[in-house]
C-alpha cells in the first residue's frame, strides 16, 4: 500500500532554512553586517513564521549594544524648547534604547542651570546653546569657583539649525517683518527700552544684538536693557510688560502670536540662513571616561534627527514634545512653525519657509559642529562689548569641539562630514562675509 508523505513543514524549505542557519551565528554580528534593523526585523518575522520564540535581538544599524543587553545609564539635560526634539524623540521613539542606553532627560529650567549641572557632573550632556561653552570659556558667562572648569565643556554635535525668532509687542507692529529701517524708527520712536534674551553670549543674545546693530540701534547709547530670561518665561514677561520684545526659540514666539500679544519681526533663518543653534554639549569627564557611551548617544541622536526631518512626522513630533514634562505647549503652537508655516501676528500676514525652517539633519549638514561658527561667535563677543579683546578663538574651538570624535561617529553611520569648515561664509541680514581666518576684522566692525 502506498503511503502518502505528509506535507513538509514550512521550516524544512524556503526562507526558514536560512533562519536555521541564522541560529548558528552570532545574531548581533548578523544584524550588523546584513543591513541592521530592516533585515533584523525580517529575520524575526521568519522565525515567528516557524513558530520559534527565539527572535533575534534587534539593534539599530551600527549600534554597539543589543537592545536586550545591559543598559548604560546617561543623564541629559534640556530646556523647554521645540529644538529639544532630537533628545526627546531619541528617548520616546526608542532610539536610545536600541543603542543599549538608559537615558534620563531632566529639565534644566534655565541655561545657567544647564551650565552648572554640566560643570558639576549632574548632567553628562545636554541640549544647549551652541555658543554656551565658548561664552563660559571666555568669561562672558561667569561661573563661581574653579575657573579651570570654565574650559571643560565640549561640543559633540549639533542638534538643529534655524527656527528661532525675535518677537516684539503688538504696539511696535510698525516695525514690520525684516525691515531694519522701520525697526529702528519704531523702537526708538516708541522708547522701547527692555528686551529679553536667554543667556549672555548665547545664541539668542547674539541674534538680538546682531539685529539691533544691523538696524543701527546702539543699545548702550539708547539705554536699552537686554535682560537674561529663561525661555519658558519669555511670553509671561512680555504679557506683563516687563519687556517690549525678546529673542528666543520656539514655541515661545508662536505663543505670543497665538495670544495676540506679540508678533514675529524676523525669523533667524532670515538673519543667517542655516545658522547653528543648539548642540549636544557634554562635560569633559563624560567625553573622556565614557567615550563609547557618548558615541552611542550620538548615534541615537543621528537616528532621531533623520526621523525628525521627515515632514510626515511633524504632527506626531508636536504631540510628543508638547507634553508638560518636555515643552508644555499645545501641539498647535509647535506644529505650524515646524512645518515652516508662520502666522507672523499683528496683521502682518503669513510667511512660509520651504525647507529652511527649523531643521535637524538636512543630509548630514546640520549635525556637523563647525569650528568656523565658534570663531564667529567669539568675534561677536568683542564686537558687542562682552569682551575687550579677541580670545584665542581657533585654539578654543579646537579644544572644545570634538571634531575627531564627530567624524568617527558620523562615518560609522554613513553620514557625510562637510569639507567647508574654516571657509568664509555670508550672514544674510547685512550681507557681510566672515572669514574665520581673520576674526579680528569682524571683532572691530562697527
Amino acid at each position: 500500500m502506498r503511503t502518502t508523505r505528509p506535507a513538509r513543514n514550512a521550516c524544512e524549505t524556503g526562507p526558514c532554512r536560512a533562519v536555521v542557519t541564522l541560529r548558528l551565528v552570532d545574531r548581533r554580528t548578523f544584524l550588523k553586517t546584513s543591513g541592521g534593523l530592516a533585515l533584523g526585523a525580517t529575520a524575526a518575522s521568519l522565525l515567528a513564521a516557524c513558530g520559534s520564540s527565539e527572535a533575534p535581538a534587534t539593534a539599530a544599524a551600527g549600534g554597539t549594544a543589543a537592545a536586550n543587553g545591559p543598559k548604560r545609564k546617561v543623564t541629559l539635560g534640556f530646556i523647554s524648547l521645540t529644538d529639544n526634539a532630537p533628545l526627546v524623540i531619541a528617548k520616546e521613539k526608542g532610539f536610545f534604547d536600541q543603542y543599549g542606553l538608559d537615558v534620563t532627560l531632566e529639565n534644566g529650567k534655565s541655561w545657567p542651570g544647564v551650565r552648572d549641572k554640566l560643570l558639576n557632573g549632574e548632567f553628562d550632556g545636554a541640549h544647549a546653546l551652541f555658543s554656551l561653552p565658548f561664552s563660559v570659556a571666555t568669561g562672558v558667562s561667569k561661573i563661581e569657583g574653579d575657573q579651570a572648569k570654565a574650559k571643560s565643556l565640549r561640543v559633540a554635535m549639533m542638534l538643529n539649525q534655524n527656527g528661532q525668532a525675535i518677537t516684539l509687542a503688538n504696539d511696535l507692529s510698525a516695525a514690520g517683518y525684516n525691515d531694519l529701517p522701520a525697526a529702528k524708527e519704531t523702537i526708538l520712536g516708541k522708547g522701547a527700552k527692555t528686551f529679553g534674551q536667554t543667556f549672555p553670549g548665547g545664541t539668542h543674545d547674539t541674534w538680538l544684538r546682531y539685529w539691533l546693530k544691523a538696524a543701527g540701534i546702539d543699545w548702550k547709547a539708547n539705554g536699552i536693557d537686554l535682560k537674561a530670561i529663561p525661555p519658558p518665561e519669555m511670553f509671561n514677561n512680555l504679557n506683563q510688560e516687563n519687556v517690549r520684545g525678546y529673542c528666543v526659540g520656539e514655541p515661545w514666539n508662536a505663543r505670543a502670536v497665538a495670544k495676540d500679544k506679540g508678533f514675529t519681526t524676523i525669523a533667524t533663518q532670515d538673519l543667517w540662513l542655516n545658522h547653528p543653534e543648539k548642540a549636544l554639549v557634554v562635560n569633559e569627564k563624560f567625553a573622556t571616561e565614557n567615550k563609547d557611551v557618548l558615541k552611542d548617544v550620538m548615534k541615537a541622536i543621528f537616528e532621531a534627527q533623520k526621523w525628525l526631518d521627515d515632514q510626515a512626522n511633524v504632527t506626531e513630533t508636536a504631540k510628543i514634545i508638547g507634553v508638560e514634562k518636555y515643552v508644555n505647549a499645545t501641539p498647535a503652537e509647535i506644529e505650524g512653525r515646524l512645518k515652516g508655516e508662520y502666522d507672523l501676528g499683528a496683521g502682518l500676514g503669513n510667511k512660509t519657509f520651504n525647507g529652511n525652517q527649523m531643521r535637524f539633519f538636512r543630509d548630514g549638514d546640520v549635525p556637523f559642529p563647525a569650528k568656523a561658527y565658534a570663531v564667529w561667535f567669539m568675534a561677536q563677543f568683542v564686537r558687542f562689548g562682552h569682551l575687550t579683546e579677541l580670545p584665542p578663538a581657533k585654539q578654543l574651538a579646537d579644544q572644545i569641539i570634538l571634531s575627531d570624535l564627530y567624524a568617527e561617529v558620523a562615518s560609522s553611520m554613513g553620514v557625510k562630514v562637510p569639507d567647508t569648515d574654516m571657509k568664509p561664509f555670508e550672514i544674510m541680514l547685512d550681507k557681510v562675509t566672515f572669514d574665520p581666518a581673520k576674526p579680528e576684522e569682524e571683532a572691530k566692525r562697527p
